[in-house]
């Protein structure tokens, strides 16, 4: 039988394909459909490696680049992609790639997706992803917990001894690939007789791609098995890895329809995938162009946490940029840390602006100093960062105390404040921060650890039970390059230098009305003060409530409930002015 390629058609108006995919099954290619064109992989690959393997290897990556792209030239980029793949997670740890890929590339991928194209995976019942361009490890995580599909098929990531040790070739990929579409779909994707087999209830799949001309395909999308070839193509080297049976797969060492032959006189089998897929529309990236960026009100699951150093998307010449700045910032962090730790509070704001730090102090209720006598003052603020007790001190210009749990033993050194460790044991924490409170101002961040997009974790009602006013103290940051958070425990005790490693981080500080002492009036008991606290906050500073807590965060990017080891409590001094 002679080949005769058709060309894929394009795919419906959007609401006519949703129609279309309503309880039916969809095969998506994500680097056309999911993320808005074009898409630029080095961003994703330079992410992991500076993630996960460090900034060395990050611009390892980017001095190799321009050579890399030399290779894609001619075939869309794929030989480009594999060996950006292949300079970024040769030799990292396969739990650190996994975790990137669970806490870090989310947020960036979600940036990057096409409202269509989710839509599109919305409507359907069961999705299979499929990449040509990212490792699996890479997006299975962002595609079956933000986008919800099913399985995912991409490129694969040989380990060994816990460490990735290079690309698994196309043959043994599909071979893994099987294994999984098998366990998701079980006996329908039978054939028999060179047809499909017919399943009561099952009308087949429809397959969403990018035009073949367009960039890469991956081999699942590729409708044909070359056999009964004679030896003329084999020894011009048309075909690779023909099995005993005289089959072979032309797309299996290529991932393009473009460079699969099709002379005549050569019998093709129907790839079992493709007979099951029943409709297969192509778009280019013309078509693309006018996506929408998917909106954050419409992602399919709230992204409350990530992860990660980076707060910008690396293309390389926002890499290149970053690089450049390294150097300046080393020296911005020596400054305006011995500026925090070492002038008045007064100053504090002023030299901070001379660095390119923006403070914004929200005209409010800032509390008087108590006075002789007096127990001190409790605020309770949101978590943005390590840094928010020494902003509020430096607002109220002067000294405060802050209970901590987690805080490493560097972050403590350099701590121009008193800081205090909390045990979680609730009795004698209560009572530790009521004898601190009986000395002096006091600082508290109930949330029990930072959240960086706009949402309120929920507040421990400790505070509520010391029996003293509480002021609300709300607190937002903004950073352009550098996250002043990790979940990362041997890196947490950078996190206040990579905040004061950005150009431009800014501040904003706003005080808040007194909250508990009429809750108190009411005999609100101290969940219900707790809760009114939240809200304030909340409404404040237009956040989202939610009952989250550490453990979910942990839970969340680092797989563990965020527990560190029972620690004697312990003061340290800092300076007083």
């Amino acid at each position: 039988m002679a080949a005769t390629t058709k060309p894929i058609p394009p795919p419906p108006p959007l609401p006519s394909l949703l129609d279309k995919l309503h309880r039916q099954t969809l095969i998506v290619d994500v680097d056309s459909w999911i993320l808005r064109s074009p898409v630029c992989a080095f961003s994703y690959f330079m992410l992991v490696a500076v993630e996960a393997g460090g900034f060395l290897r990050g611009l390892l990556l980017l001095l190799l680049y321009p050579l890399l792209c030399l290779l894609g030239v001619g075939d869309d980029g794929a030989r480009a992609a594999r060996a950006m793949a292949t300079v970024a997670l040769v030799g990292l740890e396969e739990n650190e790639v996994a975790r990137v890929g669970r806490a870090v590339l989310p947020k960036f991928f979600l940036e990057a997706a096409a409202a269509e194209g989710v839509a599109a995976v919305s409507a359907a019942a069961r999705v299979v992803a499929v990449s040509a361009t990212f490792p699996r490890v890479m997006v299975d995580a962002f595609l079956r917990e933000y986008v919800g599909v099913d399985t995912v098929v991409g490129v694969e990531v040989r380990s060994v001894g816990g460490f990735l040790a290079g690309l698994v070739d196309d043959e043994d990929a599909a071979e893994m690939a099987a294994k999984r579409l098998r366990g998701l779909f079980g006996d329908e994707l039978e054939v028999v007789a060179g047809k499909k087999k017919e399943l009561s209830g099952n009308g087949g799949a429809v397959g969403l791609v990018g035009a073949a001309s367009s960039g890469r395909v991956h081999y699942l999308f590729s409708p044909y098995y070359c056999k009964h070839i004679n030896k003329e193509h084999i020894v011009k080297g048309h075909f690779k890895n023909i099995n005993k049976d005289g089959i072979c797969s032309c797309s299996l060492k290529t991932t393009y329809f473009s460079t699969c032959p099709a002379p005549m006189n050569i019998t093709y089998n129907v790839h079992p995938f493709s007979v099951w897929m029943q409709e297969t529309f192509a778009v280019s990236e013309a078509d693309t162009r006018g996506w929408r960026p998917l909106p954050r009100e419409s992602y399919p699951r709230p992204l409350i946490f990530h992860d990660g150093r980076l707060a910008f998307l690396p293309t390389p010449s926002a890499a290149l940029a970053m690089y450049t700045f390294l150097p300046f910032a080393v020296a911005l962090v020596a400054f305006r840390t011995v500026a925090f730790s070492f002038l008045p509070y007064r100053l504090c704001f002023p030299v901070g602006a001379f660095t390119g730090m923006h403070y914004r102090l929200v005209a409010g209720h800032v509390p008087l100093a108590a006075g002789a006598g007096e127990e001190g003052r409790l605020y309770v603020c949101n978590h943005r960062t390590l840094l928010d007790p020494i902003i509020v001190a430096a607002a109220l210009r002067r000294p405060v105390t802050a209970v901590t749990y987690s805080l490493s033993p560097v972050s403590e050194l350099i701590a121009p404040i008193r800081t205090a460790r909390l045990t979680r044991d609730r009795a004698k924490d209560q009572r530790n921060m009521a004898s601190l409170l009986a000395r002096g101002d006091l600082v508290v961040c109930p949330e029990g650890t930072t959240c960086r997009e706009e949402y309120l974790l929920r507040l421990s009602p400790l505070f509520a039970e010391l029996g003293a006013d509480v002021n609300p103290v709300a607190l937002d940051t903004r950073v352009g390059m550098f996250y002043g958070t990790s979940t990362k425990p041997g890196a947490k005790w950078m996190d206040p230098f990579y905040f004061m490693m950005n150009p431009r981080p800014a501040y904003r500080v706003e005080f808040l009305p007194s909250a508990a002492a009429a809750a108190s009036e009411r005999g609100d008991d101290s969940i219900e003060v707790a809760n009114r606290v939240q809200r304030e906050l909340g409404r404040a500073l237009g956040f989202e409530l939610t009952g989250l807590t550490r453990k979910d965060k942990y839970m969340t990017l680092a797989g563990n409930e965020g527990v560190v080891m029972p620690a004697a409590p312990k003061e340290r001094h800092g300076r007083r002015d």
